[in-house]
């Protein structure tokens, strides 16, 4: 008795043995706060925010809903993560015996000469009972390593499926954005092939009244063709623009929302998103699913090195039966009939030609791959909203001095228009003022769009967009 209460211990002592490393995450290779950018604690984080409430025009939040829901790519990740989470429980599995209920009837015949008997041998035999199928006792912890290793990746793959939505409705707002800046720069396109129209035949009717010159005919139908060039450059960009958003929508535009979407682009302009608290650099490593992702993989691997280590420790396996036979039906729950089979088996490894240490150094080096694909993640993290916050102050900063210079550009032109038309100047000062304009204005409206999509990049880069409102996903 006291040898079976000291080897029982001992097996559960050696039940709750693992051979995985300890799991030291690396230090953050990144200063701890942001360059050229004040950093400190947000209320609130911008992986917290909601992207119904980042986003909140209507219309794009019906488009994100719908790639939400019909994206394939999307779909594909959450499936990958369902896959993961399966395989997890496969292997969690293993860490139990499996019990089978077993049903059997056997019927033989052996002729007499066999065994030298006088008459032939025939056997009839019926059995029920239940069978565990080689459960191996984890007693070095190889079988939990596995399941633990299964475990982090479906952790990884499903922050995959999240770093892939943020992604997702990042793209869907920027695209939609490019698709109402585009439209506003046709509009403006439009807007100025009307205006040369007017001048052409401005200096066709000087020209023929005797006040101007073929030169200035041929300048102004310059202008106007420029103008239709550029019209139709937008209407092709539009056209791409939009077939850009269906597919990332993974389904036909619906035409109510297509109504809806022609209706804001004809007030011209982009739908305004509110500033992101940045936080701290260290905030990353919780917020942002790609490095979470990153860390669930180093974790795999290290793992993955207590399955090479238990390849050097014996294993046992159990193998074990138990039930009645008997050679009829009636007899097969009669007193005496009970039949059992109990056969462990142990093995241990002696000679491999160096494959466990082979596979134990293997599993060493992709852990300090892992290492640093993880501090790759975080670096290329900081620099994304480093870049995005720096890109923040200057675009205000540009903005207004884009708007000033339009409004200069506006009186530049009028000015000289008032001049041509009175005959104190030339034609020339008129088209030079039109083009400069004409480039103002566009170059306004493709810096409001690169602003718009810093933002976006911004909200998206520090773990913002999976979360449909606050405090829910």
């Amino acid at each position: 008795m006291r040898f079976l209460l000291v080897a029982t211990t001992a097996l559960v002592l050696l039940a709750g043995c693992s051979l995985i490393p300890d799991d030291d995450r690396p230090t953050l290779p990144t200063a701890e706060t942001w360059p050229q950018a004040p950093s400190t604690p947000a209320a609130e984080a911008a992986a917290d925010l909601g992207w119904r409430v980042f986003f909140q025009d209507s219309v794009t939040q019906d488009l994100i809903a719908a790639a939400l829901a019909n994206n394939r790519d999307l779909r594909v990740a959450a499936l990958n993560a369902e896959s993961a989470e399966a395989q997890y429980r496969t292997q969690h599995a293993s860490l139990f015996p499996t019990l089978d209920a077993t049903a059997g009837f056997e019927r033989s015949r052996t002729p007499a000469d066999v065994y030298g008997s006088s008459a032939p041998q025939n056997v009839r035999q019926y059995s029920l009972g239940l069978s565990a199928v080689s459960w191996e006792l984890d007693f070095f912890g190889r079988i939990r390593s596995q399941a633990q290793q299964a475990h982090e990746t479906y952790l990884q793959q499903e922050d995959l499926r999240r770093s892939a939505q943020i992604s997702l409705v990042a793209s869907v707002a920027s695209s939609y954005d490019a698709w109402l800046a585009d439209s506003e720069a046709q509009a403006i396109a439009r807007d100025t092939e009307k205006l040369q129209a007017q001048t052409l035949k401005l200096t066709q009717n000087k020209a023929a009244h005797g006040s101007g010159t073929a030169l200035d005919v041929a300048q102004a139908e310059t202008n106007l063709r420029s103008a239709q060039a550029s019209v139709a450059q937008y209407n092709r960009q539009i056209s791409a623009d939009m077939d850009a958003l269906v597919l990332l929508l993974g389904a036909p535009l619906e035409e109510s929302l297509a109504g809806r979407m022609t209706a804001q682009a004809q007030q011209r302009g982009l739908p305004a998103v509110p500033d992101v608290p940045a936080g701290l650099p260290a905030d990353l490593l919780e917020h942002r699913p790609d490095i979470r992702a990153a860390e669930h993989a180093l974790r795999a691997a290290n793992a993955n090195i207590g399955t090479a280590r238990a390849a050097f420790y014996p294993q046992i396996v159990l193998t074990a039966n138990g039930g009645t036979a008997s050679s009829g039906l009636h007899g097969l729950f009669g007193a005496g009939q009970g039949a059992w089979l109990f056969q462990p088996s142990l093995s241990l490894p002696i000679f491999d030609a160096g494959r466990n240490e082979a596979n134990l150094d293997l599993a060493k080096i992709e852990k300090r791959i892992e290492i640093a694909t993880y501090e790759k993640a975080i670096q290329s993290a900081f620099h994304d909203v480093a870049d995005a916050l720096s890109a923040r102050e200057t675009y205000t900063q540009q903005l207004a001095a884009q708007q000033a210079l339009v409004a200069a550009e506006v009186r530049y032109c009028e000015l000289a228009d008032m001049r041509f038309r009175a005959g104190s100047d030339s034609f020339l000062n008129v088209l030079v003022s039109q083009n400069a304009l004409l480039g103002a204005r566009l170059s306004l409206v493709s810096l409001r769009l690169a602003a718009q999509q810093n933002a976006v990049t911004l909200y998206k880069a520090l773990g913002g967009g999976w979360r449909e409102g606050p405090g829910g996903a």
